[in-house]
């Protein structure tokens, strides 16, 4: 009886503690200049922050496991509920078809520069998938199918964020330079930057015509986190399988299912009207629960794992960031 309080004491100190993390990390990114930080990337540097309360992370940690996997997978399904199919697929659909570029190219790209600077394949991967996607959410939507260590998930979230950041400043003072209407530069900041809050930030230097265009062009590359985390899914399995020795008949394969959520999530949000007064409400609950689970992992990183091995990962990732700069620029200004 007394460890069945104890364990649910220390759980409901996780869950309060990572909840405060994330209404924080949403009340900062408000604040001129966290905006381009963005509320995930805050409740995770604020979970970090927490680690040297050295009795109050003893307590929390004791639920974060669960707050990082199961919150971050409703978290993900939620989110689906922001992505409007119709728009998609009527304005947005030479955004979509850019996207499909921009990914099928930046994450093999950025996954062998990478490993060309001796980074783990694992760390490699997130990395990739979080430049090329969507960042931080990206990150987590594959780190299950690649088994990854929470050390490696938050090393890839912390890549993307300094970069994406890095780039949303240097596209924004990029803008009076490139020839670009309003919505041709926003098309390219969603295309080429990596977080949602970085798009919205660079897009916004270009009015509102700029920003409805780079949300577009962002979620566009949102809507291929599903179909890039089944396919990482099954590629996963088939090495495990073989690192493991065992036989192709057995089938465990860690295919990411929260993503069919994510997808019918979208179809019911775009296609079912009487929803569409609940939407805001649900994505900004998506937000909170991915808040909490970033800052469960905040509460869980190793800082000497990430000094360590954290400068490889990031100058091949610098690099592969001008590419898909330079590469969305090249795709703007011959076919939009």
């Amino acid at each position: 009886m007394q460890l069945s309080k104890l364990y649910w004491r220390r759980a409901s100190i996780g869950l309060i503690v990572t909840l405060v993390c994330s209404i924080a990390g949403q009340f900062l990114a408000k604040l001129p200049g966290f905006s381009l930080i963005g509320h995930l990337v805050l409740a995770l540097l604020l979970g970090m922050c927490l680690q040297f309360a050295r009795s109050l992370t003893a307590a929390a940690q004791q639920s974060t496991p669960f707050i990082a996997n199961k919150f971050l997978r409703a978290g993900i399904i939620l989110l689906g509920f922001k992505l409007n199919l119709v728009i998609l697929m009527s304005a947005g659909l030479k955004s979509l078809e850019a996207a499909v570029v921009i990914v099928a190219v930046m994450i093999p790209l950025n996954y062998f520069v990478t490993r060309f600077f001796k980074v783990e394949h694992t760390l490699a991967l997130l990395t990739a998938c979080g430049c090329s996607i969507c960042g931080a959410a990206a990150v987590m939507g594959v780190s299950g199918a690649v088994r990854a260590k929470t050390d490696q998930s938050v090393l890839a979230v912390a890549i993307v964020a300094i970069l994406g950041t890095l780039f949303t400043l240097i596209e924004v003072g990029l803008q009076p330079f490139l020839g670009f209407t309003d919505a041709q530069f926003g098309v390219m900041a969603g295309l080429s930057l990596h977080e949602i809050a970085h798009a919205v930030a660079a897009g916004g230097a270009a009015g509102p015509v700029g920003t409805d265009s780079a949300i577009i062009a962002k979620l566009s590359r949102v809507l291929l986190l599903a179909p890039v985390a089944i396919i990482v899914g099954i590629l996963e399995a088939r090495r495990f399988r073989k690192q493991d020795g065992t036989g192709e008949d057995r089938m465990s394969v860690p295919i990411p299912w929260f993503m069919g959520g994510f997808i019918l999530a979208s179809a019911i949000g775009s296609y079912l009207p009487f929803v569409n007064d609940f939407v805001p409400s649900l994505v900004q609950l998506a937000y909170l629960l991915l808040g909490m689970a970033m800052a469960a992992l905040g509460l869980n990183v190793n800082f000497s794992v990430i000094l360590q091995k954290g400068l490889r990962p990031m100058v091949g990732a610098l690099l592969c960031s001008f590419v898909i700069t330079g590469l969305a620029f090249s795709i703007v200004h011959t076919f939009f």
